[in-house]
């Protein structure tokens, strides 16, 4: 996993890992992570904490609305406080004393944890001792003037809605898995009694990306009206279905985010089949998403293999196949390079 941000370590990358793939316990890193994007326009540094409680607090609570499940543990003080503000049984004044005295516990030690290691790159220093605040650093600021920035708010919401449909599934008891919709480019949960829309497929994808298309390395956006809004791709062609026995076309596994010139400009992709090496690329990311946490890791280890020989072995199966039937001498399709190979 570390390799994800050690390949280019950006700070956007950093925020990626800790989104991607820090613990997910409960909800409180992503409530956090969200109050944080609240402060970063004001160009305010110091951020005492009863100033970061309320943006903090009232993410948590809407979430709450729709989700009421935002963690692993049966008991929480703190979200039962929240959960008791929403029903109208305790005051707006003091769901804030509560979350004051709750709500930062270890949310804000746990942070920068990324598999059980500190990432070297903080984004807000703990002054909770000296001034009950913390302190954004320059790293942070700088997230607010990159070009990704837009797509880092969008894919931190994303990140949230995909961990809790698993928290109310009971995961990994009650296996959810997740299939993609291509009519409304969802996301969509399901399990024995329901299929319920997750998340919108983009944002859940792009990050791995690190907000590049897949093809070509091209900075893409999911930021809706955007000129350089990002397109779902199926890496395998539609008219490869002959080779879908174990769900390589429709799966997650198969799916990538495209710059539209890749995708369907005068070079573009189409039904052509990729080259060895942009399937090497597509086993790398699907990787990514394995090191991640629930739904998609168990999506893709129930439709791809529970080991990386099976996963290895289930894409080059896909790809001989459809080697097969795009002719043998056919010309995989490949483009020119637009950005440094980041992933």
């Amino acid at each position: 996993m570390s390799r994800f941000y050690a390949i280019e370590p950006t700070t956007e990358n950093y925020w990626r890992a800790i989104i991607l793939f820090g613990r997910n316990s409960a909800s409180y890193k992503f409530a956090l992570a969200k109050a944080l994007f609240d402060f970063q326009a004001s160009g305010k540094t110091q951020i005492p904490l009863d100033e970061l409680a309320i943006p903090y607090a009232s993410h948590l609570c809407e979430h709450l609305k729709n989700h009421p499940k935002q963690g692993t543990s049966e008991q929480s003080t703190f979200l039962d406080k929240l959960r008791a503000f929403n029903q109208g049984e305790i005051t707006r004044d003091e769901m804030l004393s509560h979350t004051l005295r709750y709500g930062f516990v270890n949310v804000l030690d746990a942070f920068h944890n990324v598999h059980g290691k500190e990432l070297e790159t903080r984004f807000f220093i703990d002054e909770r001792k000296r001034k009950n605040a913390v302190q954004l650093t320059d790293d942070f600021m700088l997230l607010g003037e990159t070009q990704q920035f837009s797509n880092l708010i969008q894919e931190t919401e994303s990140r949230w809605r995909l961990v809790e449909a698993a928290w109310e599934n009971n995961l990994p008891r009650n296996l959810m898995l997740v299939e993609y919709e291509e009519k409304n480019s969802l996301l969509i949960g399901v399990n024995a009694i329901r299929r319920t829309a997750v998340t919108a497929a983009r944002p859940a994808l792009n990050g791995y990306q690190k907000g590049r298309c897949f093809y070509c390395y091209r900075e893409i956006s999911i930021v809706s009206g955007n000129n350089d809004m990002a397109e779902v791709d199926h890496f395998f062609p539609h008219m490869l279905k002959q080779c879908d026995s174990q769900k390589p076309i429709d799966g997650i596994a198969n799916l990538v985010l495209a710059c539209q010139e890749c995708n369907r400009g005068q070079q573009g992709k189409f039904n052509r089949l990729p080259s060895v090496e942009l399937l090497e690329r597509l086993f790398n990311r699907n990787e990514y998403l394995i090191t991640s946490h629930h739904p998609l890791r168990e999506t893709l280890i129930s439709q791809t293999g529970n080991s990386t020989e099976k996963r290895q072995a289930f894409l080059q199966d896909a790809y001989t196949c459809s080697s097969l039937h795009v002719g043998a001498s056919g010309r995989k399709w490949q483009p020119k390079p637009q950005g440094p190979a980041i992933f």
